[in-house]
């Protein structure tokens, strides 16, 4: 594909993503509208539109204060019917979204009596910005609502033509359990009838292959009240397909010429001073530890400035470069709990983390490889739907990023020519870039249609000088060195809670927890269903032995509820016969086979990864 090709996809990807983004932004103020004409008591929060739907928080309590502790959720899913004939109602209409900038002052006048309106107002105005509100209707016609709102819409309500509401739950104002808990519900809205029923099926299986419920029923992980919120413990099966693929990524990283340092999970502040992560990112991190030499020690939020370290260590030139130094680090940050959500948000979690110094001519070339050694793992794990998510500033927030434009346009400028040089397609996004650079993400999409965010991978021409760090070039003059970030498959908890979801349960045979479930037909029949169980164990193939007093239909049924890839029924005729009777897990049909015949299945089945 030739790059003007590749442009043109990205353009088009982009477009058809804002245009849906539109229309359920739309849904989500049709939603806020029809519940304030229901419940006219009832204090709007706030919603946004999101990859998935839309949503909207909203506080039933008359007095509408903001207080600790739960309020009470008087909405639940037998009232969505009535509510989506007022949300039909009001598409019918077919009102007109008007945008308008008003000032502070009429901002307060237009929300008073709504505390959540006038915090959004409040902040609004500490930005110097004007407020800027949306009209579903002419304003003072009979139907027509006024919401905050930066935009932006579809033209109008009746352009939002199919549309279902999901569920209702309780939600934390700004995510934070000191805030009052408000009543949120959740939608989802499409341009057409058909996609909305295909979104429907998706989402049942979606909830069948949920991580949450499939980590419980196969004993993977689990996140215990008395440990921590978003703190993940590993059981041995969900511990075995983490070292696998920490093996398999640490392997094919050495290929590919990475080396593997080890960094502390404690630092001393100043280190996050240097990084520009304090003050800034403070409140993504757990409190400080007050020690008796008089430094505060952070638990580490990041692997970059200790690799960073690690390069000031000892001199370099430019024959030591390219560098690339890779570790899989464990950090920890303060999420909200609000926004913990099973392996996908933690508190802790262990990063597939490298960091790559090199000189700005090598900086294109190597960001290539970073993202042909993505496709690498993909391909291997199967993984064929992705794109790439170019983050970039918000032109109107400067002050909340570092560094000088010209840094920031020649880090886009190298990034979109490594881009240009790969088959991939992307979008951009203004706003999400990291404070002090661009980012590419990369953002893969399950079987079951989710998306998720899995990679972030940067060229920062930021860090480096801001630690000093240095190499001599040719001529003997010192520079510094470009900076990549990478982290092909992201942390082990959100790309695993990925992969739960991506293959229902059922992992590829190298993945498995237990490979090969051994099911002896009747007492008769263990001595030889132990002494292929050792067999197996001994050429490296994870086995189990069922040899409970129960029915094979039950050894079968329950194998295959642990979705394991591969049963061996063992009875008369296979002991006669030094054989093994093959079940898979999504068959029914059975293969007898010899013993070292299926030992060299499995075995090249492994190999392939």
């Amino acid at each position: 594909m030739s790059n003007k090709q590749n442009n043109n996809k990205q353009v088009q990807l982009k477009a058809g993503k804002s245009d849906l983004w539109k229309l359920r932004h739309t849904a989500e103020h049709v939603l806020h509208q029809a519940v304030k004409e229901l419940y006219p008591s009832i204090h709007l929060a706030m919603g946004p539109a999101t990859q998935d739907g839309f949503y909207f928080d909203f506080d039933n309590s008359p007095e509408g204060a903001i207080t600790v502790g739960p309020a009470e959720v008087t909405i639940s899913q037998e009232d969505f019917p009535k509510i989506e004939a007022k949300m039909q109602e009001i598409i019918d209409l077919d009102l007109p979204l008007i945008e308008k900038e008003i000032s502070v002052t009429q901002a307060r006048e237009l929300f008073a009596g709504n505390p959540y309106k006038l915090e959004w107002v409040d902040e609004i105005e500490t930005k110097g910005e004007m407020v800027t509100v949306y009209w579903s209707g002419e304003p003072g016609s009979k139907r027509a609502m006024v919401d905050l709102c930066a935009g932006p819409h579809v033209a109008s309500t009746g352009e939002v033509k199919a549309f279902k509401l999901l569920s209702v739950a309780g939600a934390y104002w700004h995510g934070n359990e000191k805030n009052k808990m408000l009543t949120r519900i959740y939608g989802v809205a499409f341009y057409s009838k058909k996609e909305l029923d295909e979104h429907m099926e998706l989402l049942e299986k979606a909830k069948e292959n949920d991580h949450r419920k499939l980590g419980k029923e196969l004993d993977l992980f689990t996140i215990e009240e008395k440990v921590g919120k978003g703190l993940v413990l590993w059981l041995p099966k969900g511990n075995i397909i983490k070292e696998e693929l920490e093996n398999f990524a640490k392997q094919i990283e050495k290929e590919w010429g990475y080396q593997r340092v080890t960094t502390p999970n404690i630092c001393k502040e100043g280190l996050y001073h240097t990084s520009g992560h304090l003050p800034y990112y403070k409140d993504d991190l757990y409190p400080p530890m007050k020690l008796d030499d008089g430094e505060d020690y952070y638990l580490k939020p990041m692997n970059c400035p200790h690799h960073h370290m690690i390069y000031a260590a000892r001199p370099k030139s430019y024959r030591d470069l390219p560098l690339r130094l890779a570790e899989y680090g464990t950090c920890y940050r303060y999420e909200s709990s609000g926004e913990l959500f099973g392996l996908m948000r933690v508190r802790g979690f262990t990063q597939n983390d490298a960091h790559i110094y090199c000189t700005k001519e090598q900086a294109v070339d190597e960001f290539v490889q970073v993202m042909k050694l993505h496709e690498f793992f993909y391909q291997a794990l199967g993984i064929k739907d992705y794109y790439l998510e170019l983050a970039l500033r918000d032109p109107k927030k400067n002050d909340k990023y570092h560094g000088d434009d010209q840094m920031w346009a020649l880090a886009e400028k190298l990034m979109r020519e490594a881009v240009s040089r790969v088959d991939i397609k992307m979008v951009e996004e203004a706003g999400s870039a990291a404070f002090y650079g661009p980012k590419i993400d990369f953002v893969v999409r399950s079987s079951i249609g989710r998306e998720f965010a899995l990679s972030t991978n940067q060229i920062d021409l930021y860090m480096g000088d801001r630690f000093g760090l240095k190499y001599v070039d040719q001529d003997g003059l010192e520079k510094t060195p470009v900076i990549i970030h990478r982290a092909p498959l992201g942390s082990h908890e959100r790309f695993i809670g990925f992969l739960i979801e991506h293959f229902g349960g059922k992992f590829p045979l190298w993945l498995s927890p237990v490979q090969v479930k051994i099911l002896p037909i009747s007492q008769a029949h263990h001595e030889y269903a132990q002494k292929f169980a050792k067999e197996l164990q001994e050429k490296g193939i994870r086995v189990e032995l069922d040899d409970r007093s129960e029915t094979l239909s039950a050894k079968i049924r329950n194998a295959q509820m642990e979705k394991v890839p591969y049963m061996a029924v063992v009875g008369d005729r296979e002991l006669e016969n030094n054989s093994l009777a093959v079940r898979v897990r999504d068959g029914q049909k059975q293969e007898v086979m010899k013993v070292a015949e299926f030992v060299s299945k499995l075995q090249k089945e492994i190999r392939k990864f």
